[in-house]
């Protein structure tokens, strides 16, 4: 298994520290302290429904769940968190099942017909993983699980219990920067890299011979495996 797999995630973690500590006041200013802190119920559903507006064109959970730590608390900001990216999940799989199934179809098939290949037979279980794994990105997995026949509630339920893990990672690092508590930062890392090789491991062990993502499988020494179940395996 290559280490660069873990990369993207811990240059986002890097990233929100850095922004947090350097931007923390301009963040909490012009939105976070203005709109949602300290407002109860209503700030709280500010936060999930502009969450899930964006998550739905895009923005990254990590960085939902980020700002939801920073405005709420760990606990919290990593419950608000979720729920938005599970709105963002819905609102983007919903436009792609109605509006954009041709579009998505001419320009993603390859990619699309991966997917629904992966979690078709499986949804929740499969959509689980690929939510744990630590690379790829989530917007374009609601697109293309919009476009694919994957059935809805297995798919949102897998995404919803998956995105829990790095949620908390990233709410747990949003809380440390508004506090500046070192240790935070570290057990989040510490976290996100547990949860980073469960979702390895269960790869590995549970996607019965299909792949995914062909870069994914050649870092993890998967290489050219049949999608065919019991086929032979080979390597490179």
């Amino acid at each position: 298994m290559k280490l660069r797999i873990f990369l993207p995630g811990l240059t986002v973690i890097a990233v929100l520290v850095v922004l947090g500590y350097l931007l923390g006041d301009v963040i909490d200013r012009e939105w976070i302290d203005a709109h949602v802190q300290g407002r109860g119920l209503s700030g709280e559903l500010l936060f999930i429904g502009v969450g899930g507006l964006l998550a739905s064109i895009g923005l990254s959970r990590q960085v939902i769940a980020f700002l939801g730590g920073y405005g709420f608390g760990f606990l919290a900001g990593a419950l608000l968190g979720t729920l938005a990216a599970l709105l963002g999940c819905l609102l983007s799989f919903t436009v792609s099942r109605s509006l954009g199934r041709s579009w998505l179809t001419r320009h993603y098939s390859a990619r699309i017909r991966k997917l629904d290949n992966f979690i078709h037979d499986n949804p929740f279980a499969m959509t689980l993983l690929v939510r744990l794994l630590p690379l790829g990105s989530n917007w374009m997995v609601n697109l293309a699980a919009g476009v694919s026949g994957v059935r809805p509630l297995p798919f949102f339920l897998g995404s919803a219990l998956g995105y829990v893990p790095q949620m908390l990672v990233f709410a747990l690092i949003g809380s440390g920067t508004q506090v500046g508590q070192f240790w935070q930062v570290a057990m989040a890392v510490a976290l996100f890299m547990v949860a980073a090789l469960l979702g390895v491991y269960l790869y590995r062990r549970y996607r019965h011979g299909k792949v995914l993502d062909a870069a994914l499988d050649h870092n993890l020494g998967l290489d050219a495996v049949s999608t065919t179940p019991g086929a032979r395996r080979e390597t490179r």
